[in-house]
């Protein structure tokens, strides 16, 4: 592929990956919103940040699947045209259920772009470059999060109701799907021949290194559930040992600025260290940084986290990077479907089964817990080392 091409591929994947991201997050916001305009319960307000949550984590895999016969680009397009509909639909929304379909219907179209966009910019970048390619992929997706989200609070502050705000948004969401059809080369565009057709059905799920892949899906377990985990609690751990709750509402916002080098950086630096050295090298860290948050006082733990951010959310660059060497290129699309559901899964589980261990012992120990659990992923790297060795090498 031309280095041209590369680069547009790669822009426009991230563009989709900044709005697809930055309309996900944009709930947060728009929750205590909903509430005040419609006088929702807190059990309702739960049940509209649920159904988009589920929904996208239930159509990662389906999506796979389905852009392997119809296209990885032809899918994000259409996804992307999902959401925009759904934003449209919310900004005119009169009442609790109709919010509830269109996030559901928000998160259905939102839940193609992480597997698909991932499997293009890897087709795109088949060998070298593909980390930092996909670095910078997922330092657009958390450039997404910050500005939509400041872009409505600005916007309402200034005036602007929060329905023309959001319709604004699905009409932006119009225009990349667009833009995806338009700028991304349909990568099945050419069928396999029919001799090519009874290998292709063979591979099943198209797994070359069955324990690799299995390493680096435990290391996604662990790694997804302490990030999201830690991200939870930490304001709370901050708030227990004296920090005012204005200064401590800050704690994740600091995390993700570190974060949003970490991602860019650890993809490059995995491109030349090697993949083996980056997940060891930054769990490790992640570890003393956590662990580290316990003992200094809160105003140092503060600090802190901007550094910790870039290890903490820098590792899942390194692994987005590594699920390609594992699988074959055109059963990619589910490789990453499956992928990106184990990590919306273990958002959505980890904080509840560490809340309870919280509330047992106090969040003290739970994020202890967390430290200390995200070393187990260290032994696990080592299991990456034999496939591919040119691009996992350790040394």
């Amino acid at each position: 592929m031309a280095v041209t091409k590369k680069k547009r591929t790669l822009a426009t994947c991230c563009a989709a990956h900044t709005l697809h991201d930055g309309l996900s997050d944009l709930t947060y916001v728009l929750l205590p919103l909903f509430a005040q305009s419609f006088g929702l319960s807190l059990a309702q307000v739960g049940l509209i940040r649920g159904a988009h949550r589920t929904a996208m984590a239930a159509f990662q895999i389906p999506a796979g699947l389905v852009a392997e016969r119809f296209g990885e680009r032809n899918l994000l397009a259409l996804g992307t045209l999902v959401a925009a509909a759904a934003f449209l639909a919310l900004g005119t929304a009169p009442g609790f259920w109709a919010i509830l379909g269109a996030l559901f219907l928000a998160g259905v179209g939102s839940a193609v772009q992480h597997p698909l966009s991932s499997t293009i910019i890897s087709h795109a970048y088949p060998a070298e470059g593909r980390r930092t390619a996909l670095g910078t992929y997922n330092f657009a997706g958390d450039v997404g999060k910050f500005a939509f989200g400041g872009m409505l609070s600005l916007l309402l502050v200034a005036g602007i109701a929060w329905q023309a705000t959001v319709l604004g948004f699905g009409l932006a969401a119009l225009a990349m799907a667009a833009a995806v059809f338009a700028l991304i080369a349909n990568t099945r565009a050419a069928e396999p021949s029919a001799a090519a057709a009874p290998a292709r059905r063979r591979a099943g799920w198209g797994i070359r290194d069955r324990r690799g892949f299995a390493a680096i899906c435990l290391i996604e377990v662990i790694d997804s559930s302490t990030r999201t985990a830690f991200l939870t609690f930490i304001a709370f751990l901050l708030i227990e040992r004296g920090l005012p709750q204005g200064w401590a509402a800050a704690a994740v916002p600091l995390v993700f600025v570190g974060g949003m080098a970490g991602k860019f950086a650890c993809g490059y630096l995995a491109e030349r260290l090697g993949v083996v050295r980056m997940i060891v090298a930054t769990e490790i860290a992640t570890a003393a940084g956590i662990l580290g948050a316990l003992a200094l006082p809160a105003p140092a733990t503060f600090a802190l986290l901007p550094l910790l951010g870039v290890v903490l959310q820098g590792t899942s660059t390194v692994l987005y990077g590594t699920v390609g060497e594992f699988v074959e290129q055109d059963r990619l699309p589910r490789a990453f479907g499956i992928f990106y559901t184990i990590g919306s899964v273990c958002g959505i589980a980890a904080p509840l089964g560490y809340g309870l261990l919280g509330d047992g012992f106090g969040v003290s120990f739970a994020i202890g817990t967390m430290g200390a659990t995200i070393l187990l992923a260290v032994p696990l790297a080592l299991f990456l080392k034999p496939a591919g060795a040119s691009r996992l090498r350790s040394a």
